[in-house]
Order: C-alpha cells, then sequence, then structure tokens
C-alpha cells in the first residue's frame, strides 16, 4: 500500500476517534486506532511511531491539507476537537479530487451496459450528476429524498469495513424504548436501508436470534478483536423474501394478505408494487382493484397501508383486518375529540 493511503487512512481514524465524545484519547491511543485500521485494509502489522501520529496531527490542523481541524488538547495528554461537530469528512473536494472523479465515472460509465453494474446504474448517474452539479457551480439534476437530519450515517463506511474484514463489534446503543444506553458485542451481517434509514443486520451471539440495529441509535462503536466472528451462512434474499422493510417476526409464517384499493390509488400500487410478491386478482368496472401479498405481517406493512387511509381495505386475513379497524377507529377518536 503507497504511503499516501497509508496517511488518508490514519487521516480519517484520527477523525473517526476524535468524532467519539464518549471517550478521551491520548497519544498512544491513537497510535493504537490507526495501527489496527492499517492492519484491516492491508492483513499485517504496521509499526506506527509516535512522531508519525504527531504529525499527522499537525498536518490536519494546518491548511496544507485544506481541513484546518480544531484538535486541541486538555490536561496536557487528551486530545479531542474544538468544534465538537467538527469532521474532516465535510471538508469540499478539491478541483484535482473532482477531476479524479470526472475521470472514474466516466470509465465506468463505459461497463454499464453489462450485468454486473444493473444495480448500480443509478447510483452512477446520480454521482455524475452531483460532480456536474459541484463543478459548474449549478443546481442538481436529480434530487433525491434525504433525511438531513438523519444520525448515525458517518458509521457507515466503519460497519461495511467491519462486515469485510469479519471483525466483531462492541456497540453502545440505546433504543426508543430504552432510558439507559447499553454496550454490547454484535457480530454484523449486513447493512440494510428502509424508507432513508440505515440498518445493521446481524447477532449479539450465536444462540441469540437475528436481530437488527437503527444506525441513528448507535452512540458509538468499537472493536474487539480477539473474539470469533460468528460464520454463518446469511441469505439476506432469503431471510427479506417475504418482509416489508427489516422487521423480521421470527415464527410468523408469511400469509396471503388481500388488499382493496380504490381507484385513485390503484395506478400506483400496480406501477409500484407493494411488494415483489404482489398479484393482480380482480380489476373492477369503478376503476378499482384487489391484489394479494404473500408476506409476513409486520410494523412496516402496517404503517404502508395505513399511509393510504381510505384508499386501502384489507379484506382478508380477518385478524388484520380487525386490528387495522381498530387503529384508524382511535384515529378518529383522536379528531373528535
Amino acid at each position: 500500500m503507497s504511503q499516501n493511503k497509508n496517511a488518508l487512512i490514519r487521516y480519517k481514524t484520527i477523525d473517526k476517534c476524535l468524532q467519539n465524545k464518549y471517550r478521551q484519547w491520548t497519544l498512544e491511543d491513537l497510535i493504537e486506532c490507526c495501527s489496527e485500521a492499517l492492519f484491516e485494509y492491508e492483513g499485517r502489522e504496521n509499526s506506527i511511531s509516535k512522531r508519525t501520529i504527531q504529525m499527522d496531527i499537525q498536518l490536519m490542523r494546518s491548511e496544507k491539507l485544506g481541513y484546518n481541524a480544531p484538535i486541541v488538547v486538555y490536561d496536557k495528554k487528551f486530545y479531542k476537537y474544538e468544534d465538537d461537530e467538527f469532521t474532516i469528512t465535510d471538508i469540499p473536494l478539491t478541483e484535482t479530487d473532482m477531476n479524479v472523479l470526472t475521470e472514474t465515472v466516466s470509465m465506468l460509465k463505459q461497463f454499464k451496459d453489462f450485468s454486473l453494474f444493473n444495480d448500480v446504474s443509478d447510483i452512477l448517474q446520480r454521482l455524475e450528476d452531483k460532480i456536474y452539479s459541484e463543478k459548474s457551480h449549478t443546481k442538481p439534476v436529480i434530487y433525491l429524498d434525504k433525511n438531513e437530519g438523519l444520525k448515525g450515517l458517518h458509521y457507515l463506511d466503519e460497519i461495511y469495513q467491519a462486515i469485510v474484514k469479519k471483525v466483531v463489534l462492541v456497540i453502545t446503543y440505546k433504543s426508543f424504548k430504552s432510558r439507559e444506553e447499553s454496550k454490547f458485542h454484535f457480530h454484523p451481517f449486513i447493512l440494510k436501508e428502509f424508507n432513508n434509514r440505515w440498518f445493521l443486520i446481524g447477532k449479539t451471539k450465536g444462540s441469540q436470534p437475528i436481530t437488527n440495529l437503527a444506525l441513528d441509535r448507535i452512540i458509538s462503536i468499537d472493536y474487539d478483536f480477539n473474539l470469533p466472528y460468528i460464520e454463518e451462512d446469511f441469505d439476506a434474499d432469503v431471510y427479506y423474501e417475504n418482509i416489508i422493510g427489516v422487521t423480521v417476526n421470527s415464527g410468523l409464517k408469511p400469509r396471503r394478505i388481500e388488499l382493496w384499493i380504490d381507484a385513485t390509488n390503484a395506478p400506483y400500487v400496480l406501477t409500484k408494487p407493494l411488494h415483489h410478491t404482489q398479484r393482480l386478482v380482480t380489476e373492477n368496472e369503478d376503476k378499482s382493484i384487489i391484489v394479494h401479498l404473500l408476506i409476513t405481517p409486520n410494523f412496516e406493512m402496517e404503517r404502508i397501508i395505513l399511509g393510504f387511509g381510505e384508499g386501502i381495505e384489507v379484506l382478508r386475513p380477518e385478524h388484520l383486518r380487525n386490528r387495522m379497524k381498530k387503529i384508524l377507529q382511535k384515529a378518529v377518536l383522536r379528531y373528535e375529540e
């Protein structure tokens, strides 16, 4: 690996460390984390001197790299960002960076018709649009639905590398239902996005069921290189085959869900199916339709159905129809009160 690549990995590692405000960072801590990061990328030990990390910090503070990182020392031994919200990943790309990205996109577009790129062609198009708008200082042509305030996205690359390298994570987490945060080991399998939120799928222990963690509820991430990673033949396509969203209610089998959809929403549901198992059963004279899905009911499915309001009606199964009815009756009471 080139020395420039090594340096970039160290800068990025130092940045991630200093973003973690829940821990105090000594120079020795930063050296250890950088050594571990380089080991993950190269698969071999890297000896990093104290002098090297000190020089890295000086460069990150300077204008030479364009970072101007506000790294300060307190209590004569601990390092932190003076600005709690600072990260080098928010620094604008240089003109050289933009030119390199442009060349990379141009090269990738030559392969866009190959089957390997079928699933990422839209990503390539969005990347090209983003680069063009930045270079020409014009507004983007492609606009994406995104949540600017969503937390936890800065963990994406870190978790991705842990999955690829099969490293056990030590996660500090606070769910919406918990008053206190908890800390536990987690064996990451995949990352999954749904409805503009990211989730980490994996296990806490081999004997425990597969679970999902919302990235915006993760407080901090560390690693345990001594704990063996759970080698499990996890197939996401099979696991989520009959699921909408990310919640898998273990023990429940897929059910045939039959829905009536009014004429206004019928074209929307036909052109954008609620699930890949959706099949058209009846097309009525008033342009309303009846479809059925073969899915396991869960929280996300209920929210989608309720989102259509009066435009959709659960016909079968009876227990799901009754559940939707009770929820809607309670909703009406809210307005009547």
